[in-house]
């Protein structure tokens, strides 16, 4: 790596684990939600069942957006942890799915 290089690299690099930190915050926003917000603080305050389904799902799109984006970093800048760290996202993508998918569900009926 010549020094004309590593800057453009640590930035590449830096950016990926930006990218990661902000998809795991969008993705632990949505769990928390899920089980604390809409459960529990929701119903204390008279929201209706339909409020929280809808923003889950909405949020649960952005979590899968940012951890997408994520993994894009990461290959992108040929990062040395982009397989264990896509492994991560991955499975966290697979949970804001199924969480989407139950929200879809209880919004239909």
């Amino acid at each position: 790596m010549t020094s004309e290089t590593a800057p453009t690299a640590t930035a590449s690099r830096q950016a990926a684990e930006r990218r990661f930190s902000q998809s795991m915050i969008v993705s632990g926003t949505r769990c928390l939600l899920a089980y604390i917000v809409f459960p529990y603080v929701f119903p204390l305050l008279g929201v209706t069942d339909v409020a929280g389904p809808a923003v889950g799902v909405a949020i649960g799109v952005v979590a899968i957006v940012f951890n997408g984006v994520s993994i894009r970093r990461f290959w992108r800048g040929n990062h040395r942890l982009r397989w264990p760290l896509s492994v991560v996202n991955l499975a966290v993508m697979g949970l804001m799915f199924y969480l989407a998918v139950g929200d879809v569900a209880e919004l239909a009926g």
